[in-house]
């Protein structure tokens, strides 16, 4: 179950533990509720619970990027294991997000 959270101007989104195409919808959602409701300016992507993503989760990812880098904001991922990292290299999504230790 993905979790949504607001802290200071980032929205924070605890991903689950597979993220495909029958979560990207709902979370895409929610997140473009936040951003435009909320006032967020970053969003920071929680990778802590999750085993399994596919390309539609890459989708998720980057529209979140297009729709808060209007605003000046950025992109963030934090508890990231080998296996996320290696798929967002070959992905290039290390370009657009800043990964954080």
């Amino acid at each position: 179950m993905e979790e949504f959270q607001v802290i200071n101007n980032y929205l924070m989104i605890k991903l689950p533990e597979e993220v495909d195409h029958h979560q990207a919808t709902t979370i895409c959602k929610k997140a473009d509720h936040y951003i435009l409701q909320q006032n967020v300016s970053n969003v920071v992507f929680d990778f802590e619970d999750t085993k399994f993503m596919d390309s539609s989760g890459i989708g998720i990812i980057m529209g979140r990027y297009r729709k808060i880098s209007c605003f000046g904001g950025k992109v963030y991922a934090i508890h990231m294991d080998k296996k996320m990292e290696r798929m967002f290299d070959m992905a290039g999504l290390n370009k657009i997000v800043e990964v954080l230790e």
